[in-house]
């Protein structure tokens, strides 16, 4: 008998390292510990240094530590996850992918179909590792409906996320991964970072968990337009730093 094991993955978390998100990663994995996940994968926009820092301390929470980051493609967001370093926005989807696969990672399009959250439209997307089929903070089902009958009809691997930009809309959806301990060749103890990007890539996913209320959404977009908007007047003053700080990164 095949031995496997299942791990619980958020893999779509926003924490102070990106405009739009305000949590220390610190409190985010505290967080994610205390509701039972095995890991969350910070992914801020086009920043991964605190992600990076995430995935270094996330043992010390009992977590596994898989660092990211969301990416601004020419086409829309893209999720590489298992990244030590972020790929150069700006380039085409097809690029990033391969970029992200050079460099030992997966690639997953979030919220796809989605413009007002710059999401890969259908006609662009030919090709990626896995699809974000369940994002907790859109308003209703049919974006998540429309992701997955997408997925299942061309394929592609499947994951659910939170997208979380606050604390307490951690874990309000994730991923299930299904580990193959035999293929594998070591024991439960032994998972890490590198097992599950594997299993993602392979499809061995199962998703879990609920949409976040809409007035938790509306809040958060609200928020995030704001700090966009904060950016864009303050990064066209000369000698005054851009607010914030994580968006004017090259």
């Amino acid at each position: 008998m095949t031995r496997t094991a299942t791990v619980a993955i958020d893999p779509h978390v926003h924490s102070e390292g990106s405009y739009d998100g305000r949590e220390p990663v610190e409190l985010l994995l505290e967080h994610a510990e205390d509701i039972g996940l095995d890991g969350i994968v910070v992914t801020d926009h086009d920043a991964i240094g605190e992600s990076l820092r995430a995935a270094d301390l996330a043992a010390d929470y009992g977590l596994l530590g898989i660092p990211g980051v969301e990416v601004s493609t020419r086409a829309g967001h893209l999720l590489a996850i298992g990244v030590e370093e972020r790929p150069k926005r700006g380039l085409s989807l097809a690029k990033t992918v391969e970029c992200v696969r050079e460099s030992g990672g997966v690639a997953i399009v979030p919220h796809p179909f989605q413009r007002s959250r710059h999401g890969v439209r259908k006609k662009n997307l030919t090709d990626c590792d896995a699809i974000e089929v369940y994002n907790s903070m859109v308003f209703t089902g049919y974006r998540n409906r429309r992701a997955r009958a997408f997925a299942t009809a061309r394929e592609y691997p499947k994951v659910g996320a939170s997208d979380a930009h606050f604390l307490p809309n951690v874990g309000r959806a994730y991923t299930e991964i299904r580990i193959d301990l035999d293929a594998a060749a070591f024991g439960v103890g032994d998972i890490d970072g590198r097992a599950v990007i594997d299993a993602i890539r392979r499809g061995a996913t199962e998703i879990r968990g609920r949409r976040t209320p809409i007035h938790r959404s509306a809040r958060q977009y609200a928020k995030g337009a704001l700090r966009k908007g904060t950016y864009l007047a303050t990064s066209q003053v000369p000698f005054l730093p851009t607010v914030p700080a994580s968006m004017s990164e090259s």
